[in-house]
């Protein structure tokens, strides 16, 4: 049996369609071996039964049923809600409040916009433990949804009537808590249901409705710019919505009287921010390609701008509208990407070669880019990269959910883990790149493209992590 066979099967039994050993006092599960049946028992033969069965069960592509259209869209729709809730005030709404409560001070932003997403990490992995053991009469993921969309809510009023930087600091936070979790819970419903063959298509479209939601955010929330209120309020109703919508329509079965969970406990919380690496390996490589990758990928467009102006040899103020160009090429090649390369892994049952090649098309982008003789060239670069970014984004969420461990007890809390992938490189690659860039020795120009050059160094080996390591994916 398989490493990935093995795994499905014990998730199966804790689910409870493998016979259980149960002790005669409490009816509590006894720990250890079954007594041993003779080959020709009619134990041995039940045993045999349900061994088949489970095998026929955890068959690439037949280990779920198939999820229907509507849920698909769903999915879609909620992913595209969290984004935008979140995505219009940091794109604009917090700008524009800090410009008007601490003209002085703008660089607050960055600490504003830092600590909810400190939020998220920290409080990722204690929501999802906490609704992987929840026995509700709408489930386990339902009820979360519901209460982490209206504290969201509650956030971005916070925000709104803002009188000073602390205060605004203090709603950002309960906003992240509320929308960047809610997405998480999203993302642990797809754990729960989505079938192997239907995984990177998935993955491909809410990575579409994340670079759409990107644009509708920041142009829903510009277009109330004379409101202090609905600027940020009016992202964060569009998005409450379409995530509360997903609520209402996708339903889980009642658990009220399902097994009860473990007793939650301090320790048992604590441990849940950590794992045995070693029993999981394919989901810690993966989860080391993904944090390479990203690293990558934040060190690069953290200093977009700055590389932009050194290699036309233009003041920053006189690039804004060559960016803004690059970034909506930039959208179009990564929903691209991601939609084509979605679709085409879950047909050709293959994740690693596109993760490989995710990889490849960065590295190329960024050198081109850097080696750019002038702007077409450097467009060019840029539009490569970002289609290599497009296929990573999309495919990798479909392996991510092929390698998830306790994909049927543990999934909110296992998601919230492989988010710190994410999560730490847009904190970490921003305070480490300058001292990269004081490596070069030459112009600004070199410098930044030194910078280039080391991301792209990140993201191929990170891909190259993935496709050596993980063995239980194709």
């Amino acid at each position: 049996m398989t490493e990935r066979e093995s795994a499905a099967t014990s998730g199966h039994r804790k689910a409870g369609t493998a016979p259980t050993l149960v002790s005669e006092e409490g009816g509590e599960p006894v720990n250890g071996p079954a007594p041993v049946a003779s080959p020709s028992s009619p134990a041995f033969n039940e045993a045999a039964m349900i061994a088949e069965e489970l095998t026929h069960q955890t068959t690439p592509g037949e280990d779920r049923p198939r999820v229907s259209a509507a849920y698909i869209w769903l999915v879609v729709l909620a992913t595209f809600g969290s984004i935008v809730a979140l995505v219009g005030p940091i794109g604009y709404s917090l700008s524009v409040l800090l410009a008007r409560i601490a003209p002085e001070n703008k660089e607050f932003l960055g600490y504003v916009t830092g600590v909810g997403a400190l939020v998220v990490v920290l409080a990722g992995p204690l929501v999802g433990i906490l609704s992987d053991r929840t026995r509700s009469r709408l489930g386990r993921r339902r009820p979360w949804l519901i209460g982490l969309t209206v504290v969201g809510l509650a956030g971005l009023l916070i925000v709104s009537v803002s009188p000073n930087v602390w205060i605004a600091l203090l709603g950002w936070g309960v906003t992240q808590l509320g929308f960047g979790i809610a997405g998480l819970q999203v993302t642990s419903s797809m754990g729960d249901r989505l079938p192997e063959s239907q995984r990177g298509k998935v993955a491909g479209l809410t990575g579409v409705a994340t670079m759409v939601a990107s644009i509708a955010g920041v142009v829903l929330a510009s277009a109330f710019a004379t409101s202090n209120l609905l600027i940020f309020l009016v992202p964060g109703l569009v998005g409450a919505t379409f995530i509360l919508l997903f609520a209402a329509f996708v339903k889980e079965p009642d658990l009220r009287n399902a097994a009860a969970p473990e007793k939650v406990t301090m320790g048992s919380l604590l441990s849940g921010y950590g794992y045995n690496v070693k029993k999981y390996k394919d989901f810690s490589w993966n989860w080391l390609g993904r944090f390479l990758f990203n690293f990558g990928v934040t060190l690069s467009s953290t200093f977009t701008t700055f590389f932009f102006a050194a290699k036309l040899g233009r003041p920053v103020t006189q690039i804004g509208g060559l960016v803004a160009i690059a970034g909506l090429l930039g959208i179009v090649c990564t929903v691209g990407g991601a939609a084509l390369s979605g679709f085409l892994s879950d047909r050709l049952k293959r994740r690693k070669s596109f993760i490989l090649l995710a990889g490849v098309l960065f590295a190329v982008g960024a050198v081109t880019a850097w080696l750019a003789p002038d702007l077409p060239v450097l467009l060019i670069g840029l539009c490569v990269l970002q289609v290599g970014l497009g296929i990573f984004s999309a495919v990798d969420q479909a392996l991510y959910l092929d390698v998830l461990p306790e994909q049927d007890t543990q999934a909110g809390r296992f998601v919230a883990i492989t988010q710190f992938s994410t999560s730490i490189p847009q904190v970490a690659a921003p305070l480490l790149a300058p001292a990269f860039l004081l490596l070069g020795a030459g112009s600004a120009e070199d410098n930044y493209g030194l910078l280039y050059l080391i991301s792209a160094g990140f993201a191929l080996i990170g891909g190259l992590v993935i496709l050596l390591r993980v063995k239980s994916v194709r």
